[in-house]
């Protein structure tokens, strides 16, 4: 309440101080404008009586006179009279005429008639018209002098001079002031009670809070916002972005600072479609997941309503990159590892075999058991051509890809350009990269048509390893903006089942992450679906240094 108490202070002492100034202005301009009327009221007159035929040529008689007049003569010739009966006509404080000398010739004071005027007549003589305030015989007034002429209108033989007195000037001052202090009132007041209103408004608009608790909140709410590692957008129900951190930002990957995205409608800063669409019309949700520029984004929404209006939606944007990685390369490796140990009991079980045939003495038949052995490969998978590879750790994740792709109806094989001579040396980015693109594969041949089928060819080249997965289904879907990427002849965009949009771009980071890179030689369609190729630096160990041949 004390911020809006000051605020109301503050505004009554504004609405104050310009009803002052306005009343001291208005009651300037209006004495201002009483002198004015004083003076031209004054000069008005004076030339009336100036111009007079009687006043002109008795003024000139009195003139031509080299004595002075006297002052009983003057006080019943013909010029005091009018005078008087002019200055009793307008209310005039003074008419007073005079002679080329200042001999005053009329003048409301007959013992001062006969004597030389108190204030200066050169103007008049000069043929100049004044106006001024000069304070004389009768006081301070303001008074008008105009020059008199001769009968021929030659030069000037005297002067009138009228005078208003400063109390009848400024004797409707009191009415305008009282005018002026009851307007001044009024506008007073109304700026009063708008000020109390405003007050009451504000007071309820900020709920009572404030400005060093505005000051605190704007600094919580920065510091919430851009201190936590996720993001945080908020639109209104118009679209209308309303709260963006940079966080929130940067995951979707919309240029320029987050401040300056606020006000702009969601429509206009490319964020990716299904986020678009979802923070405007679509419902709650946790959990709803979007693969942005590389990155698997999980967006839980909330809509905010207040007395049944909708005010908008808040979304809460975590980046799930590194989780879903890990969560993929764990599976890969927990594949290798059981596969790993099937390949354990599959061999302790021939050896027991060759053991038995070779104690028995049966020599031919522990060799001939050893010939097929050889002939049929080291795994037992339904793996066509399982021996054309040779290392264990691929061996083993392919056998147990090559497991789950038979019980799904589909045939793994390796291709016949399979040449692997060294060892791996990272099983798990080998595993998830290899395995979510043969995974991928399955899926897209089980989508297609018979015969289904997954190929994979292995090679290495000193310590790169260089991978191919081709499949019998229908091929990629075009992405739906039809864009491509850099290294890409196919965008690894979303697809309904290539990895569904998660799998193909975690690939392509892990790969990218070591120097090399995942992607799409041949988009399908026809006789076979998509090709993909995959080269991962460093994960081999050649062979001329390589010291196991695996984990045996």
């Amino acid at each position: 309440m004390r911020f809006a108490s000051q605020v109301l202070l503050l505004q009554v002492a504004t609405v104050s101080a310009v009803v002052a100034v306005c009343a001291g202005a208005f009651t300037w301009l209006g004495v201002l404008q009483l002198r004015q009327e004083a003076e031209a009221s004054a000069l008005a007159i004076a030339r009336t009586v100036a111009e007079d035929s009687d006043v002109r040529s008795a003024v000139a008689r009195y003139s031509e006179d080299p004595g002075t007049p006297d002052a009983s003569a003057l006080a019943t010739g013909p010029l005091r009279p009018l005078a008087e009966q002019v200055r009793a006509r307008t209310g005039a404080l003074f008419v007073v005429i005079t002679d080329d000398h200042g001999i005053r010739l009329a003048h409301p004071d007959a013992g001062r008639l006969g004597e030389q005027v108190s204030t200066s007549f050169a103007d008049a003589l000069a043929g100049r018209e004044s106006v001024a305030w000069e304070s004389g015989t009768l006081g301070e007034s303001a008074r008008a002098k105009v020059p008199v002429r001769d009968v021929d209108g030659g030069d000037p033989v005297g002067e009138v001079s009228v005078g208003f007195a400063s109390a009848s000037v400024f004797g409707s001052l009191p009415g305008l002031l009282t005018a002026i202090g009851a307007a001044s009132a009024g506008a007073l007041a109304i700026g009063v009670g708008a000020s109390w209103l405003l007050r009451r408004r504000l007071t309820r608009v900020t709920l009572g809070l404030q400005p060093e608790e505005f000051a605190a909140l704007v600094q919580d709410r920065a510091a919430v916002l851009d201190g936590v590692g996720e993001g945080v957008l908020a639109v209104t129900a118009d679209g209308v972005v309303s709260v963006c951190n940079g966080r929130a930002a940067e995951l979707l990957g919309v240029g320029g600072a987050a401040r300056a995205l606020v006000g702009l409608p969601i429509a206009e800063l490319g964020v990716h479609p299904g986020v678009a669409a979802l923070l405007v019309v679509g419902a709650p949700v946790v959990g709803e997941t979007f693969v942005v520029g590389g990155r698997v984004l999980y967006v839980d929404l909330r809509r905010v309503e207040r007395d049944g209006r909708d005010l908008g939606a808040v979304a809460v944007i975590r980046d799930r990159t590194d989780l879903v990685s890990l969560t993929e390369r764990l599976d890969a490796v927990a594949s290798m590892t059981n596969a790993l140990r099937a390949q354990r009991h599959e061999f302790a079980n021939r050896l027991h075999v060759i053991a038995g045939l070779i104690d028995s003495d049966r020599t031919e038949a522990a060799r001939a058991f050893v010939g097929d052995v050889v002939a049929r490969g080291p795994l037992k998978f339904p793996i066509e051509h399982a021996d054309r590879l040779q290392e264990p750790y691929l061996q083993a994740l392919l056998g147990a890809k090559g497991v789950e792709a038979a019980e799904r109806g589909v045939l793994l094989s390796l291709g016949p350009e399979t040449l692997v001579l060294g060892a791996v040396a990272d099983a798990e980015d080998v595993a998830a990269v290899i395995g979510n693109l043969v995974d991928n594969a399955v899926r897209a041949a089980v989508e297609g048509d018979e015969p289904r089928w997954v190929e994979v060819e292995l090679l290495d080249d000193a310590d790169t390893l260089y991978a191919t997965v081709s499949d019998s289904g229908r091929g990629l879907r075009p992405a739906p903006d039809g864009a491509t990427g850099a290294s890409d002849s196919v965008a690894l965009g979303a697809d309904a089942v290539h990895g569904h949009g998660f799998g193909l771009p975690l690939s392509r980071d892990i790969a990218r992450r070591r120097g090399g890179d995942v992607w799409v030689v041949d988009s399908g369609g026809g006789e076979h679906g998509a090709v993909f190729c995959a080269r991962l630096p460093g994960t081999i160990i050649a062979a001329a240094t390589s010291t196991s041949g695996g984990p045996g």
